[in-house]
């Protein structure tokens, strides 16, 4: 309870100089980070976090363990696609829509793009992750 009010006496004041964001606890990859989760370090990280806001809500993309600092490639939108999930592939060009099935070939947080196998003609094609968990093709 004193950590949770220490952390939010932190961040409304805003970020320090020379803070980085680390986890109290080791942080498996998949899980969404809370703010119960996060500490302040006392040193400074070039792709690091400094203000715990950044990093709440998002992914943890691997696993994250207390003492070093979370990088920003270290975390990303929540997931909504799944690597080798069958999903739907969209096409729109003005008023045609064509939606088809495709295998992702990675995960993609909405609005990230994603490379999909068209199961018809197993041609590889890159597109947005919606939060629908759709994949649009322009």
């Amino acid at each position: 309870m004193i950590r949770l009010v220490l952390l939010l006496l932190i961040v409304l004041a805003g970020p320090a100089a020379a803070q980085s964001i680390a986890v109290v606890a080791p942080l498996r990859a998949g899980t969404i980070v809370d703010a119960d989760d996060l500490v302040f370090l006392d040193r400074d990280t070039a792709d690091g976090f400094d203000d715990a806001r950044d990093v709440i809500g998002l992914e943890a993309r691997v696993n994250l363990f207390p003492g070093r600092p979370i990088l920003t490639r270290d975390v990303g939108a929540p997931t909504v696609i799944r690597r080798n999930a069958i999903v739907p592939l969209v096409f729109r060009r003005g008023g045609l829509s064509i939606t088809l099935e495709g295998r992702a070939l990675a995960r993609a947080g909405a609005g990230e793009p994603v490379r999909v196998m068209n199961l018809t003609s197993r041609n590889t094609v890159i597109g947005v992750a919606t939060a629908a968990g759709q994949v649009v093709v322009q």
